[in-house]
Formats: C-alpha cells, structure tokens, sequence
C-alpha cells in the first residue's frame, strides 16, 4: 500500500507541473479538464494499486470498462481518455490510449452505450422571444435582454460572451444606409486560440439593447457584460459559469417546461441559433460560418434534433 501511495503522490506532483507548464498555451476550461479527468484517474489506479503516470494499457482498458457501468456518457469517457492521452504525451511518455486493447474497451463502451452525446435544449428564435418577455426594466433586465440578444446573434460559447469588451465595439452601416449596428472584435475562440480574431455583428434589435445596457451601467470599458449583487449594483466580471444560469433562471421566469429549463445549458443559444439558420435555408458553409466551427459533423449535432 505504501508504494501505491508513493505511485499516486509522484503521478500527482508531475500532474502539477504539466499543468503549470502548459498555462496559457491551452484554454483555461481545457486545463481544468486535464486535472479533473487525470486526478480521478489517479484515484482509481491508487486503488487498484498500479501506477498511473506512465500507465499501462490494460490499467486504462479496466479503467474504459469500470466507466461503462451506465453512469457516464460515452462522450464523457472519451473526454477522459483524451486527458490522460494528452498528460502522457506531454511528458514524453508512450500513449496508453493508442493500443489495441484499450481500442477494443472503447469499442465496447461505444456498443454498451452508443456513441451519440445527450443533445442540450436549443434557444431557438420562438424560445428567445419568450425568455425575452419575462425581463423587466431594472438594470439586471437590461443587461439579460442585451446579453440574450447578443449571444443568439454571435452564437458565443459562455466563455467567448463573458470575454467581449467595450473597448473592441465599432459602429457600422446596415445595409440599407438608415441604422448604425455593433460589430465586436471577437479576440479568440475554442476553435481559434491563436488569436486570429473575427468581427461579430449585431442585429438591429440586439445593437439596441446591448446600447441600452452600456447607457445605464454607465460602464465604458473593459468586459461587456458584469455581475450584479442583490442590491442591483454592478459587482464585476460576469463569470462563464453565471450565463447557463442567467439562462435558466430567465426560461423558469417565462415559465417554461420543467424539461426544457433541465437540458439548457451555456451551449443552448449556439444551439437554437444554428438550428434556426437550417430552418431559414442557410448553407453549410455560412452555418459555420457563423458559429466559427472547423467541421461539419459539429453543425449536424447541433441541428439533428430539431
């Protein structure tokens, strides 16, 4: 017992040091990942007494099977199988992950509980409007309507809307010369962490309310969107964990299904705005386009329950 203790306190203290080292050249979600996943990992190799940095391949192949007992999505098994793949390249150590053993207990998990990811609620344009309806005029209603409106249009993940800031808005012409609309200055994205940048722009509608919540949060730079305390106060950054929240917290005020607030989550409006742009006719090539994804098996997650 004491050398699985040794085994597990080692793989642990070089967990540490892998994850300060890669700071900053992975996203911070990312990060948290690889040590969620890994440090579980390292549980259960402690408690089956075997070494888990560099592990085995029979140790991960026992480790697919243990996680298939129905508990897990085959999507959150395979998130797991990338973290510890990702940990032991890293550290210049051979990938458990690639051999063929642990290849057939993917095989078997993907057989046991099928290979499709639970699809998250969309907030489709008919959801959005009734989600819009239950705001009021207080200064928390003014930011939610702006921050509802302006995610639907970008199709922001959470982290991308907590990250827009004033300092990168610049007005432009609609197209028929008589409106002023926002564009925003995306910096980086899941899909382009090396900061190659894109220009998102706004609806007429979703200009108006985000023009509306800058007015009366008096706020001239820095992020977009804040947090507000109970005394209906701006209190800070908006944190990325607070927009699935906001989200459900605005479906129960507009009475939606209990069902319905249950699968929303911060991907929801990325969802519904994707699934509505196959509704109005769009190409492929515009769909991703717009929400910036790299393959078109994404897109057809996104759209295949609508």
């Amino acid at each position: 017992m004491k050398l699985a203790q040794l085994h597990q306190d080692n793989a642990s203290r070089l967990l540490i040091q892998t994850l300060q080292r890669i700071e900053g050249a992975y996203a911070p979600a990312t990060i948290r990942a690889f040590k969620a996943d890994f440090n579980t990992f390292i549980i259960y190799c402690h408690e089956h007494q075997t070494v888990p940095l560099p592990s085995q391949p029979f140790v991960v192949s026992n480790y697919i099977d243990s996680l298939s007992d129905g508990k897990f999505t085959s999507a959150y098994i395979r998130q797991i199988l990338v973290s510890i793949s990702t940990i032991h390249k890293l550290n210049r150590l051979e990938d458990p992950t690639k051999d063929c053993d642990v290849q057939l207990a993917i095989r078997r998990m993907h057989r046991k509980l099928g290979r499709s990811s639970k699809q998250v609620m969309g907030i489709n344009r008919d959801v959005l409007n009734k989600m819009l309806k239950s705001t009021d005029d207080s200064l928390r209603g003014i930011r939610d309507r702006a921050l509802l409106l302006v995610a639907y249009d970008t199709l922001c993940r959470r982290s991308g809307i907590v990250d827009l800031l004033i300092d990168d808005i610049k007005f432009i012409l609609s197209e028929n010369g008589k409106n002023k609309l926002i564009s925003i200055k995306l910096r980086k994205s899941k899909t382009d962490q090396q900061c190659q940048e894109k220009w998102l722009h706004l609806s007429l509608s979703a200009t108006a309310a985000a023009e509306e919540w800058l007015a009366k949060s008096e706020i001239h730079s820095g992020p977009i969107f804040r947090g507000i305390n109970r005394a209906n106060q701006i209190s800070g950054n908006l944190g990325a964990g607070q927009i699935p929240r906001i989200y459900k917290k605005l479906a129960k005020k507009a009475n939606l299904d209990c069902a319905t607030i249950k699968n929303i989550s911060g991907h929801s409006m990325r969802v519904g705005a994707a699934q509505d742009l196959v509704r109005e006719g769009a190409s492929m090539p515009v769909i991703m386009n717009r929400g910036r994804w790299s393959k078109t098996d994404t897109v057809m997650r996104y759209v295949e329950q609508m």
